[in-house]
């Protein structure tokens, strides 16, 4: 699929090629959450989709539209964890094989998913050109076909199901916001959401550590590779060259947030959903609680795109004393 055929068309084709496969997830809506931004807010809850995140519907989408005489090499990715256990299971789904090249220094919860689905794990060094090499190396020993994390055509219609899905329930929004890391999912969500709700305002969340999308689109030209300081660890990739494409051409306004409002988000949605969400989730609120006197009396959907979190280090807590 080429870059060019990412519109909504190829975001219905993936609706159909993941129905049945991928949860469709519910939405939940809060009362004192809606009264402390002073708007009504609806979440989408990704949490809860198979492997804990979104990112199983692009993966699916992408595994099941590889050709049999592809599909039977497996495929192979590199992820930091969500993506990465996401592949391992749509593989799974179609009895392929899949290969994860996993950085140094990823979640251990993460990486012991991608194992329990059945993937073979390589690891690299912590940077994008070691994690690309790597991908590289495994692609040409086995024949299996890459399935980018983010810049995947495939895996970026996938991920347009959500706000496909989402705006069928809620109905037209004033605001939809995702979060963005390498930008399948905010791509996707821009795509959708242009097809059925026009009028809606589409908005990304970025971490201020890892404000790469922001710079780029505020400088007109994609910026180069960056060190990410952030809690946000699904969020610390440079956004792709066709995701920026994409996000430029729709017009996508990116708002960034502090890690200290991202934890406090975090930890809000824990206690008044009742849902379990990690922090490149919880952005979407933190975004949205940081400039409430913007959206007063809106309609605006949320995006929260995984539930994978490492329970025994949650950023609340204070260290285990010896």
């Amino acid at each position: 699929m080429p870059a060019s055929s990412i519109d909504f068309s190829a975001i219905e084709q993936a609706a159909a090629r993941i129905d049945g496969r991928a949860h469709v997830t519910p939405v939940l809506r809060s009362r004192s959450i809606d009264a402390l931004v002073g708007a009504e807010l609806w979440f989408k809850c990704e949490n809860l989709q198979r492997v804990g995140a979104f990112k199983f519907r692009g993966a699916c989408n992408a595994v099941w539209s590889l050709p049999e005489s592809l599909a039977r090499n497996g495929v192979v990715t590199h992820s930091s964890g969500n993506h990465g256990a996401a592949l391992a299971l749509a593989a799974q789904t179609r009895g392929i094989p899949a290969h994860v090249v996993v950085p140094e220094g990823a979640v251990r919860s993460k990486v012991e998913a991608i194992e329990a689905y059945g993937a073979i794990v390589h690891r690299c060094a912590p940077s994008i050109i070691a994690r690309e090499q790597a991908a590289e190396s495994v692609r040409q020993t086995t024949g299996a076909s890459l399935v980018h994390p983010y810049t995947d055509p495939a895996v970026i219609a996938g991920q347009g199901t959500v706000a496909r899905e989402f705006l069928a329930e809620t109905g037209p929004l004033d605001v939809l916001i995702a979060p963005v890391g390498g930008g399948g999912l905010i791509c996707g969500t821009a795509i959708a959401s242009a097809a059925i709700s026009p009028g809606t305002r589409v908005l990304a969340a970025e971490p201020s550590g890892a404000a790469d999308t922001w710079q780029s689109l505020r400088n007109g030209a994609r910026v180069g590779p960056f060190v990410p300081a952030t809690i946000c660890d699904g969020l610390r990739t440079l956004v792709g060259e066709i995701n920026f494409a994409i996000l430029s051409a729709q017009g996508v306004e990116v708002l960034t947030v502090d890690d200290a409002e991202t934890i406090a988000a975090m930890r809000l949605i824990w206690q008044r959903l009742k849902l379990v969400v990690e922090p490149s989730a919880a952005i979407v609120l933190a975004a949205i609680l940081k400039h409430r006197e913007r959206f007063a009396g809106l309609r605006i959907g949320l995006i929260l795109s995984g539930g994978n979190v490492d329970l025994d280090a949650l950023p609340w807590q204070e260290p285990a004393r010896p």
